[in-house]
């Protein structure tokens, strides 16, 4: 973490709900276009920040944190917005934490790899930027959001039954899942790039999982938002 200076804060969310309230918040802007994703940068609370939405899934989120970090070279890229929980300590509205991220639907097991293993590089966690994390923390708490540190699996699926939900548990000790973040921690690993990744919970995982995510994306999508800003102050 900087010690002299505020660092740059690169956001990333997949959705418009996840983050244009960032954007409007933003203080002397300024807009760039690659790849038909737009890169706001402006100030918030005196730190320099840069808000993209990425588009949803893992490949638009690759995209989006490769261009984020070769064009304007973020101190820190934080992935925000909402998942589904894969935990018992998580409902609808609490706060995930990352501490490591993995891409669950990566499957080279039928020849002797274990799941979730990144080929080349033999990575199955991206871990997050632990002080970072910390702030995190510290910034659910300072909002009395429950909150739980731990791994977030992500995959090119919405996880809507309650045997996917128990697969994520059982093979990657799993705290929620969702679909950009693994991408997002594999990007900034390659680039030796410090990540964080935020979730607020939409819905459980399960068969329900559809109907809770359209009822509550949007309170959850501003939970998250209010850790970020939290946070920022703290920064």
């Amino acid at each position: 973490m900087p010690t002299n200076n505020k660092p740059l804060i690169g956001v990333i969310g997949a959705m418009k709900s996840e983050i244009d309230a960032l954007k409007a918040k933003l203080c002397d802007t300024s807009v760039t276009v690659i790849s038909g994703v737009e890169f706001v940068r402006g100030t918030l609370d005196g730190v320099e920040v840069i808000a993209a939405v990425c588009g949803i899934g893992k490949v638009f989120a690759a995209l989006c944190a490769q261009t984020l970090i070769l064009t304007f070279h973020p101190d820190l890229v934080v992935n925000i917005g909402v998942a589904g929980s894969t935990s018992p300590d998580l409902n609808i509205g609490d706060i995930a934490v990352a501490d490591s991220v993995v891409q669950h639907d990566m499957d080279t097991s039928p020849l002797g790899d274990p799941v979730g293993l990144i080929s080349g590089i033999n990575v199955i966690n991206f871990p997050c930027a632990a002080p970072y994390v910390t702030l995190f923390e510290n910034a659910c708490d300072s909002l009395g959001l429950h909150r739980q540190t731990g791994v977030i699996a992500s995959g090119d699926c919405f996880v809507h039954s309650s045997a996917k939900k128990t697969y994520l548990q059982e093979n990657f000790n799993a705290i929620a899942c969702e679909m950009e973040g693994g991408a997002i921690g594999h990007v900034c690993y390659v680039n030796d790039t410090p990540f964080c990744v935020i979730r607020a919970m939409s819905d459980n995982g399960d068969e329900s999982s559809d109907r809770d995510y359209t009822d509550s994306l949007q309170r959850a999508s501003d939970a998250a938002l209010d850790v970020m800003f939290a946070f920022l102050r703290k920064i």
